[in-house]
């Protein structure tokens, strides 16, 4: 650490009587109360649930028009690019991790800097979607936070000293590590990135004090798990849905992380695109009998936390070859009539509902307008595909260079990417920040070479529609209905956050951090932060006031990969400022 940075800490510490208070460790029961306790923020999601549901009250439709700015946190320098965080509050210090792999510690009264991390990044690491980092999770007296060179550290949280630092996967050959992890059990559970690497994907579990290796599941069939120390079940069958050797560099990254289910007891983590992209070369027959599937490429999985032995799994995109992930964010929570589901918006275009207790199909309709590569959904849950919309076989082609190109609705950067949806408990809705594109795609010969890029794809990025790209979207999961929709010109790429006092928050490219009505969709209140917001919005409670925070900060994968729509959004500027907002007690009745 900054010795100008340790003696600033120190100094505030001293000044605030913070190290002499006796901070009481975070423990299981706190995780699991997370939701509840409306004082303090301590995980990924606003619960382990990943509802993103807050039960304050306080600030609500008649009063949020007074909500107002109470300091800001600027990460300064130049390493701004894109801030993808969501804040961690514990104890009266917010926690935020920034780009290149930096954690901050912040006194949430005043905004002052108690302590900063950066790690020391290597040479020569593979980002694919630019180097940004999405949250931290706390746990006893340590926070735990991953780095671009598919490292996992633990810090004390007083003095941000590092307490351990390991390895998750080797950097050179592609992996990289920007999730928040989770933590369940006294195990720190991570997942990877690097699936445009030919790398294999995977989930880690590690002791939280010592961060020792307890288990591994790689989530590619054919594959053997770990569990302390001993080769434990192979991961499927070996050859069943992979062609040859084609399962050792399948992809599948577990880039977005997982949730978990204390009534099931399960976690739930998304698996990534098969590699290469060029899907021809992963199902030849293109047979449509399920030999190509690539198990368990763009699958969820539900997970034994207690060994990593895989109990279910659904696979959104069988025969997958449009880059559609099957990482995004599974959601618990209880239906209308009672039944315990899990909810994920996929970056195929289809919203699914599934049974909590064995991931069966319930129900999946679309919820972006525009789906080419699919006709729906057979009573499995089972796309039904439309062949003549999945890209050519260039061997097919007469110099065997590039296959026939099509136009294909969802882009690769999905109807929804990463950016998380919410639930309301109040309203028994999902809000989902979609975007309305397609793209240009083409196969390309490719083989595989240790990190370099494994796509065999070529492709580019259009906007369906004049008018809007970004669309956020109120969808009711018990019927599929579209209850309103908010359309924006820039494609959304931040997370959505829900109230008890019935607001609905997230924020745009264009730098507006905005609160819905959750039942009509109307725009109660806005603020401009000055940058593109790409972040996770969170609200607490202290001294009987609500607050809220957001970071804003242009960035992503948008700037980096999105061909036509990219130059749409070039004019905007990058940043790196946390945004503190509260509701004024005497304000509080207005």
């Amino acid at each position: 650490m900054n010795r100008f940075i340790m003696a600033a800490a120190a100094g505030l510490i001293a000044a605030t009587g913070w190290q002499s208070g006796a901070q009481a460790g975070v423990t299981e029961e706190d995780l699991a109360q997370d939701q509840a306790n409306t004082s303090s923020v301590l995980t990924n999601g606003m619960g382990r649930h990943l509802q993103r549901y807050s039960p304050l009250e306080t600030l609500n439709k008649d009063n949020v028009k007074n909500l107002m700015p109470a300091w800001a946190f600027s990460l300064g320098g130049e390493k701004q690019r894109g801030q993808e965080t969501q804040p961690l509050v514990h104890d009266g210090i917010m926690y935020i991790t920034g780009s290149y792999s930096r954690l901050y510690a912040i006194d949430v009264k005043t905004g002052d800097e108690i302590w900063q991390y950066d790690a020391r990044l290597p040479e020569g690491i593979l980002p694919c979607c630019d180097v940004i980092n999405r949250g931290a999770a706390i746990y006893g007296d340590k926070i735990y936070f991953g780095t671009l060179d598919a490292r996992i550290v633990a810090l004390d949280l007083k003095t941000g000293d590092v307490v351990w630092n390991k390895k998750i996967a080797d950097y050179k050959a592609g992996y990289s590590y920007t999730a928040a992890p989770l933590i369940v059990k006294g195990l720190v559970i991570t997942g990877n990135s690097g699936g445009e690497f030919g790398i294999v994907g995977e989930v880690q579990a590690r002791d939280a004090e010592t961060g020792e290796m307890v288990w591994t599941r790689p989530v590619i069939e054919g594959h053997m798990g770990t569990l302390n120390g001993q080769e434990s079940t192979m991961t499927g069958t070996l050859n069943a849905t992979w062609p040859g050797d084609m399962w050792k560099t399948g992809g599948g990254a577990t880039w977005l992380g997982g949730s978990y289910d204390i009534e099931t007891d399960t976690l739930v983590f998304g698996a990534g695109n098969p590699a290469p992209w060029n899907s021809w070369l992963r199902d030849a027959g293109q047979k449509n009998d399920g030999s190509g599937d690539n198990l368990y490429a763009a699958s969820r999985i539900g997970i034994n936390p207690d060994n990593g032995e895989i109990k279910w799994h659904f696979q959104t995109t069988p025969r997958e070859g449009w880059d559609y992930d099957g990482v995004n964010e599974m959601v618990a929570y209880t239906d209308r009539d009672g039944n315990k589901r899990w909810a994920t918006a996929d970056r195929n275009g289809f919203f699914y509902v599934l049974n909590r207790e064995d991931g069966k199909f319930v129900r999946g309709v679309p919820f972006v307008k525009d789906i080419t590569w699919a006709s729906g959904l057979d009573e499995n849950g089972r796309p039904i595909f439309n062949e003549d919309n999945r890209p050519g076989d260039p061997a097919a082609a007469a110099d065997g260079a590039k296959g026939e190109v099509i136009f294909a609705s969802p882009s690769f950067l999905g109807g929804k990417n990463w950016m998380p949806m919410a639930f309301s408990q109040r309203t028994g809705n999902f809000y989902v920040p979609s975007n309305e594109w397609g793209m240009d795609i083409w196969n390309e010969p490719i083989t595989y070479k240790k990190g370099a890029a494994y796509l065999g794809a070529g492709f580019t990025i259009k906007p369906n529609y004049e008018d809007h790209i970004g669309s956020l979207k109120a969808i009711d999961p018990d019927t599929g209905e579209l209850k309103w929709e908010f359309k924006n010109d820039a494609p959304l790429w931040g997370g959505v956050m829900t109230t008890a006092g019935g607001l609905v928050f997230t924020g745009t490219p264009e730098g507006k951090f905005i609160a819905f009505d959750d039942e009509t969709g109307e725009i109660l209140w806005s603020f401009q932060t000055g940058s593109g917001i790409v972040g996770q919005p969170i609200t607490w409670e202290m001294d009987g006031e609500q607050y809220v925070s957001v970071i804003s900060g242009w960035g992503g994968a948008v700037p980096l990969w999105g061909g036509e729509v990219a130059k749409k959004v070039n004019y905007l500027n990058q940043g790196g400022t946390l945004w503190t907002f509260k509701l004024p007690r005497q304000l509080a009745s207005n």
